[in-house]
């Protein structure tokens, strides 16, 4: 007892200046980082901007925190009059600022379109979806247009902001790069488990170990808390802007980052009692984006990271406004108004039991991919050969499943914005994912990317061998989402599991819900086709200057497309026109073109 008395004083020493002693290290520790910070700054000032614009958001949100705990009940005092004064302003202000952004939008438009006619098609895409959805809406009267335009108002903003804006443009991209990154750590573990040789050559070794780093990861990210922060501060926004109720918004903002079965448990407690339109919305949400899990898979095909967080991001907003689109509130919701949802913080005891939990949740999920794509590969292989037998006795040879959805979907690839002879791939592509699932046709994409890039001829013989930028652009964001008739059941067993006496109710609206889904991942893709700007070739001759053409490239592809046109044969003398007529290698660079192109040109 005696040698066990320091032990106990120093026990009950802390357990009594808690508070204090926890003041004293978290201070030390802020110290120790601004030090830290100093240095990095001060070494190499550009090497440390990530960390300085890390550091900023942390710091904005905890001064933030601070002055509304501290100073937000004085403030919302002293702007009471403003508030009454806007109130009764309100009724024509709103009417002035709706027509004051539409005018905005419409002279934005018309600007914008002027230089890149080809937008205005994925516009009318995006209105036609837009109407369908209106059309098949099961309480026309009852539609909440605040919610519709907000949605689509904010997915706007959203897609202007990632996709046009420097700012934009530089984060996502940042964003990309680390995340493909982060994922090639995965390659640590897998090499050591199954051998280098292995992770090269077969798929299931190179691309599923990645689902369950990422899976760990996120477990660990719920364990500290930092997804249950974001999910609620990306559901603030779209509930307080939209109008929506903090259930549906809740499990919609959590699609951002969870799968359509994991969204759902963050409200598993108020499912049994949220209205039709509200279980309409929490399957939109999980219809319309993907998990970011598989979305490490989809990265490592070598498809554009950074369209691929973008299309998640912009499908929160919108799925929420399609789904109050296609099925509106008509019930009395228990949750209108109700801002203290609770999260659960998961069961962990500790950061490795997290980790470990995670890791072990991500088996069934890379089981249920790697199975699926057995089946679905079999039986379109199946489905092609019994096709191409009853072709064959009409004397139609190659008739295939994607040959179908490319004549079928091809007015829909072609309203998204892709070029009518990429529209015949993008809508094969929108046909396996709708019909069998996402996964396999951003495998398919990512063969048409490659072979792009590789630069391959763009035709061979009668086969497209690979899309444009724009096409990849578009199909990129179409094909990002789960909507697909395959999650039907995964999202029947997943809700009915937590609400067992809702089944029929749940199967009552899940078409409808996939319908919109689909719907939501097209509007999306209508909108990358509307803002997408072409990317500007740089100058062909200074690139041909350092090429040795022992391969080929897309970049080489586009200067040697550039080169044939300006060539001209005549009575057997070569000439040039434009500005390569004044390069005095033309025919030099003509030559190594044609060891790789075929053109009418090289024939002299």
């Amino acid at each position: 007892r005696k040698a066990l008395q320091p032990a106990s004083k120093a026990k009950h020493f802390c357990k009594a200046h808690a508070r204090v002693l926890r003041k004293v290290v978290l201070g030390l520790l802020g110290v120790a980082y601004l030090c830290y910070f100093i240095a990095a700054c001060y070494l190499n000032f550009q090497r440390a901007l990530a960390l300085v614009v890390m550091t900023a958001v942390v710091v904005f949100f905890i001064c933030w925190s601070f002055f509304k705990k501290h100073c937000g009940a004085k403030v919302l005092l002293l702007l009471r009059p403003v508030g009454k004064c806007f109130q009764k302003s309100w009724p024509w202000l709103k009417w002035l600022v709706w027509v004051a952004l539409l005018v905005g939008l419409i002279v934005w438009l018309a600007l914008d379109t002027g230089r890149n006619p080809e937008q205005l098609i994925s516009l009318g895409g995006f209105c036609i979806l837009v109407l369908f959805l209106f059309a098949c809406s099961k309480h026309h009267s009852a539609v909440s247009w605040r919610a519709i335009f907000w949605g689509l108002g904010l997915e706007f903003l959203l897609g202007l902001f990632i996709i046009r804006t420097t700012v934009g443009i530089q984060a996502f991209q940042w964003m990309g790069d680390q995340i493909q990154i982060f994922l090639g750590y995965t390659t640590a573990g897998s090499s050591f488990v199954f051998g280098n040789t292995l992770i090269e050559d077969v798929f299931a070794f190179q691309t599923l170990p990645i689902i369950v780093f990422f899976s760990c990861v996120m477990s660990i990210l719920y364990y500290l808390g930092v997804m249950q922060w974001l999910i609620l501060k990306i559901s603030w926004l779209l509930q307080v802007s939209m109008g929506t109720t903090s259930t549906e918004t809740l499990s919609v903002a959590g699609n951002i980052f969870v799968g359509q079965t994991e969204a759902p448990l963050l409200i598993r407690p108020y499912l049994a009692d949220m209205t039709l339109s509200e279980i309409h919305a929490v399957m939109t949400g999980g219809f319309s984006t993907i998990a970011g899990s598989v979305m490490g898979a989809y990265i490592s095909f070598g498809i554009d990271a950074a369209s691929l967080i973008a299309a998640s991001v912009m499908a929160a907003p919108c799925a929420l406004a399609m789904s109050k689109l296609m099925y509106p509130e008509v019930e009395e919701s228990k949750f209108k108004g109700k801002s203290n949802i609770q999260i659960d913080s998961g069961q962990e005891r500790n950061i490795l039991e997290a980790a470990s939990n995670g890791a072990a949740a991500s088996v069934g999920l890379v089981a249920n991919i790697a199975v699926n794509l057995i089946a679905f590969l079999a039986v379109l292989e199946f489905i092609n050969s019994a096709l191409q037998w009853f072709g064959r006795m009409v004397d139609i040879e190659g008739l295939t499943f994607q040959v179908i959805c490319s004549y079928v979907l091809m007015p829909v690839a072609f309203l998204m914005g892709a070029d009518w002879a990429d529209s015949p791939v993008v809508a094969e592509l929108l046909g396996i994912k709708i019909f069998l699932n996402e996964f396999v046709a951003y495998q398919q994409l990512a063969t048409y990317k490659k072979n792009r890039l590789s630069g391959l001829e763009e035709w061979d013989g009668n086969r497209k061998q690979w899309i444009s930028e724009r096409a990849e652009s578009i199909t990129t964001f179409a094909l990002c989402g789960f909507a697909n008739l395959s999650s039907i059941g995964i999202v029947l067993g997943g809700l009915g599991s937590m609400a067992p006496n809702r089944n029929g109710e749940f199967a009552s609206v899940v078409l409808r819900a996939l319908l919109t889904g689909i719907c939501v991942t097209l509007l999306n893709a209508c909108l990358a086709g509307l803002l997408y700007v072409p990317a500007e070739v740089g100058d062909c001759a200074t690139f041909f200057s350092t090429a040795n053409f022992s391969s080929t490239s897309y970049t080489v592809y586009t200067c040697c497309k550039q080169l044939f046109a300006s060539s001209v044969l005549e009575n057997g003398t070569l000439s040039f026109t434009g500005s390569w007529a004044g390069q005095a290698e033309s025919v030099l660079w003509l030559t190594g073109c044609c060891g790789h192109y075929n053109h009418t040109s090289c024939a002299g």
